[in-house]
């Protein structure tokens, strides 16, 4: 049986269009890219219950589509400020001290909101 392929653009454009689910059965594989797109986007992935993915759904998303690798679900939460002197510390070892430091915080907050990080 051949498989449908499944990309970011594709979610993206699945709901711009309104849909706001899909069916994941043996046939469908999404990239990981599409996995990030759906949570983002709210589009709910349905697997049936007799019929395995033909990815496996990625263990670090719940069934609400949030991630759980986020700090807060891994007894793990620290502050927003405290995160933002660790990252730019790590940057600064590899970087050096010519780092734009507003640049960074921007970084730091988009990709901590993107992972549901508050």
């Amino acid at each position: 049986m051949a498989k449908t392929f499944y990309t970011e653009h594709d979610i993206e454009d699945m709901a711009r269009r309104g849909q706001r689910s899909l069916v994941v059965g043996d046939d469908i594989v999404l990239t990981d890219l599409a996995y990030e797109s759906a949570r983002k986007l709210g589009v709910e992935l349905i697997q049936p219950h007799d019929t395995p993915p033909g990815a496996p759904i990625r263990p670090y998303f719940n069934q609400s589509g949030t991630s759980d690798v986020t700090p807060a679900a891994t007894g793990m939460a620290i502050s927003m400020e405290a995160l933002k002197l660790r990252v730019k510390s790590a940057v600064r070892s590899k970087l050096g001290d010519k780092i734009d430091d507003s640049l960074v915080d921007r970084i730091i907050e988009r990709v901590a909101s993107d992972l549901g990080y508050k």
